[in-house]
Order: structure tokens, then C-alpha cells, then sequence
């Protein structure tokens, strides 16, 4: 485990030992915002650039702006690996610094906090990954996973195959396969896909892949042309999600049938399948691409400055994008609880009846210079996802464009699911704390 520090304010951004860390002390000069990141192991090349644009983000708001409502962000990463016990290490190295909230970065990881978050008093925000039933904020107060859960995706994912088959009725007969890694992030999807398939009668194969077999596919692979899945989601991450694209190139299948959940949407996911992976899917929640103004705030106040690691070039990968979605959730909650509690420093408990307020309008989106480049949201006390909107992007053989529409997932069918799975959560464990207070 290591810690990265960054400057506080038109500071520049500095590297420091462990022994660095903020203090308490420090974190009251400011608002804390801890990063759980991984540049390191296996999933690093997907999880550099999310921390980059994460840190990027967030160092622009204090370049530009001093921070947030003139108080300055402190943020701080902490490595994790993508490994579960060294990702709780780095809670524990950064909870005591009054977090207005931590990002987790990893499924594995945010199912070892939720149940310390209500006793903590520190909200986890898992963007669009972890637990799909904590979206139940009577549940699951202190956990919140916008845009949408992996169940939303799933749910995207089956309606986006009916649109090209024409319809849900022509579903029925054909085969659904599910490739993932075979760990719980991978795993999320089944129970959806399962219910779907009983209710349109179409079958699921599933496909898992062990950790230490994401670059060696061949074996699944040869289970897929056996089978002769009619689509396949990818639900997989790091390595695998390349190796997938190569292999799908490899043995035929067709491409445009292959859609990826959006952590499988990275920019090098998909130019590892070469030309003939043109067409390949993924589900996304932001834009693609830097032609937007906020990024050009990013180039002129963080990567000019040298504040930024991430290369110029490779501005607006996917990925690096995703980093940014990720940290303007976090400033927009920082932002909104401000404005509730009149307190410019606010805490963990502030800060979670600012995300459970947020509600980001289209005239809010051209605010942040960021039209086309994401969708309104919103999110309540009850809902804690908002199941917002989502599209199929689609590589063009060098970038990534967008496919179809803005589209919502299933709610109606999805969101019975989430309650029935939250409260089965809770029964499991009978010490799980209620919720305090009401939901207005």
C-alpha cells in the first residue's frame, strides 16, 4: 500500500511517502477527498487512466477555482492493486482524515465496506460497479452507485438485443452467453440475465474466467463455438477484455454481437482486436472523445501546468473520461451539500444529503462546459443509483462513437429486483443497521 498526496489549492501536485499522509489536522485546512486507485498488477491498464482522470478532474477544480465553494480539495490516492485486502488497508489508512466519501474502485473492495460505512459515518460511492441492490437507499444509506447498477446494464444490454432482433419476441429461442471474470464484479449480471431469460425465453450460457487465465481464453473460446451463443455480454475487466476482443476476432464471432458492460469499453479493450474488431459494443453513461469544454479547462489548468501524468495525446480515452465522470459526481455532491448545510468544510454526513439531493439539470450540465458529453441525473434518499440513461457505443476502428440513443435500462422490471435482493441482504445479517431517519 502507498499513498500519493496532492498539493491543496495552486499548489502543485507532489508525491509523498506514506509517512506523508494527511493528518486530521491537515484535512480540516480542506475537503478530503481519498482515491482508492491501481497502477499496479494486473487491472492497471485499465485503472491509470480512470486515476488519472479522477485526479485530473479534481485538480482542475482547484486550479480554476480554488476548490469547491472556495474551499480547497485535498486528494489523495492510495494504492491498492485491485486487491481486496490491500484496498480495506487503505480505508483504514484514510478514515480517520474526515473523507467526505471514498471511491473504492473495485467491486471486491466495495463489498468489504458496506457494511462499515453506517458505522463510520462515511459514504461509498461505487460509480456504476459493487453491489447493484445497494441502489436501495432505505437499505443501504450510506452506499450509492450512480448512474446505474450493473443490473441496469445487464438490463440495457437484453433490450439493446431485442431493438437489433426486432423485438423481444424474437428473443425467444436464441442464446444468450455471458463471458465474465469469474469473481463477484463478473458475477453481478446472472441474476438479471436469468430473470430476463425466463420472461422472454431466450437461454443464458455462462462463461467465467478465472484471474489467472484472463490472457488465455482459448479454452472458453472453444466453449463459445460449440455453443454458438446468438450475442455475448462482456463483463469483464484489466487484461481479460482485450483478450476477449482478440479472441472474438480470432474465432469469427461476429463483433457487433459482442457488447461489453462499460468497463469493458477501454479504448485499448478494443484496438487489441486490430481492423477486424470494428463494431465491437460497449455500454457507456459519458461521452467519448475531448471536444467538450471542460477538457479543454483540463488541458489549460492541469496538464500545461505539469500537474497531470496521463499523456496529452491520449486525452478523452474512455477510460480517462470515466475517471472524470467519476470525480465530477464527487464535486457535484461536494457542491449540492454546501448548499443544504450552509457549511463551506462539510463532513461525511453532509456529504451524503448532498449526494442523496443531487439532481444534475441539462441547464447545470451546460454550467460544467459539459453538454454532450453526459446525460441528466438525478438520484433520491430512496434510489441511490437513479437508473439513469445509458447508450451502445461502438468502435469505429480507431475511437469509440456512439451507436444508438440514449436509452433508460429496465427499470421497472430491475428495480423490484434490487428491493427484494437488498432486504434479503439485510435479513442475512441481523445486526444490519436500519436507516435513522425517514426519507422525506
Amino acid at each position: 500500500m502507498s499513498l500519493r498526496l496532492y498539493g491543496i489549492g495552486a499548489l502543485a501536485a507532489s508525491v509523498f511517502a506514506a509517512s506523508a499522509a494527511v493528518t486530521a489536522a491537515q484535512a480540516q485546512d480542506g475537503i478530503y477527498v481519498p482515491l482508492l486507485t491501481y497502477r499496479t498488477g494486473a487491472f492497471a491498464g485499465s485503472g491509470i487512466p480512470i486515476a488519472d482522470g479522477m485526479h485530473d478532474y479534481l485538480t482542475m477544480l482547484n486550479e480554476r477555482d480554488g476548490g469547491i465553494g472556495g474551499v480547497p480539495l485535498i486528494i489523495e490516492e492510495c494504492e491498492t492493486g485491485y486487491d481486496t485486502t490491500r484496498g480495506v488497508e487503505c480505508y483504514e489508512s484514510v478514515r480517520g482524515n474526515n473523507p467526505v466519501v471514498v471511491n473504492p474502485y473495485s467491486t471486491g473492495i466495495t463489498l468489504q465496506l458496506i457494511p462499515r460505512a453506517a458505522v463510520d459515518e462515511i459514504p461509498v460511492l461505487s460509480m456504476a460497479y459493487g453491489l447493484s441492490a445497494a441502489a436501495d437507499g432505505t437499505t443501504f444509506p450510506w452506499v450509492f452507485n450512480p448512474p446505474v447498477t450493473y443490473w441496469d446494464g445487464a438490463s440495457a444490454f437484453v433490450k439493446h438485443a431485442a431493438d437489433v432482433e426486432g423485438g423481444f419476441e424474437n428473443l425467444a429461442g436464441k442464446t444468450i452467453g455471458l463471458l465474465h471474470l469469474d469473481a463477484p464484479y463478473g458475477r453481478e449480471p446472472i441474476p438479471v440475465l436469468e430473470a430476463l431469460a425466463e420472461e422472454h425465453g431466450f437461454e443464458v450460457k455462462l462463461y467465467p474466467v478465472p484471474a489467472q487465465d484472463m490472457q488465455n481464453q482459448s479454452s472458453v473460446w472453444l466453449n463459445i463455438r460449440r455453443d454458438r451463443p446468438d450475442w455475448i455480454y462482456l463483463q469483464g475487466w484489466g487484461a481479460m477484455n482485450p483478450t476477449a476482443v482478440r479472441e472474438a476476432v480470432r474465432t469469427n464471432f461476429p463483433v457487433d454481437r459482442l457488447v461489453g458492460v462499460w468497463w469493458a469499453g477501454g479504448d485499448e479493450d478494443a484496438r487489441a482486436g486490430g481492423a477486424e474488431a470494428a463494431g465491437y459494443k460497449s455500454l457507456n453513461f459519458h461521452g467519448v472523445g475531448s471536444d467538450y469544454p471542460f477538457m479543454d479547462d483540463i488541458i489549460t489548468y492541469v496538464h500545461e501546468r505539469g500537474l497531470s501524468e496521463f499523456p496529452r495525446e491520449r486525452i478523452g480515452d474512455n477510460l480517462y473520461n470515466r475517471g472524470i465522470y467519476n470525480s465530477m459526481l464527487v464535486a457535484e455532491a461536494i457542491r449540492t451539500a454546501q448548499e443544504i448545510t450552509g457549511k463551506d468544510v462539510i463532513d461525511g454526513t453532509d456529504m451524503r444529503l448532498g449526494l442523496e439531493a443531487m439532481n444534475i439539470t441539462q441547464e447545470r450540465i451546460a454550467e460544467m462546459g459539459m453538454e454532450d458529453f453526459m446525460a441528466p441525473l438525478g438520484i433520491s434518499c430512496e434510489d441511490h443509483s437513479g437508473h439513469n440513461q445509458v447508450y451502445v457505443a461502438q468502435w469505429g476502428g480507431d475511437a469509440w462513437t456512439q451507436g444508438t440513443d440514449w436509452m433508460s435500462p429496465m427499470t421497472e422490471f430491475v428495480r423490484p429486483l434490487i428491493e427484494d435482493a437488498a432486504q434479503s441482504y439485510a435479513a442475512a445479517d441481523a445486526g444490519w443497521p436500519e436507516r435513522t431517519e425517514e426519507c422525506p
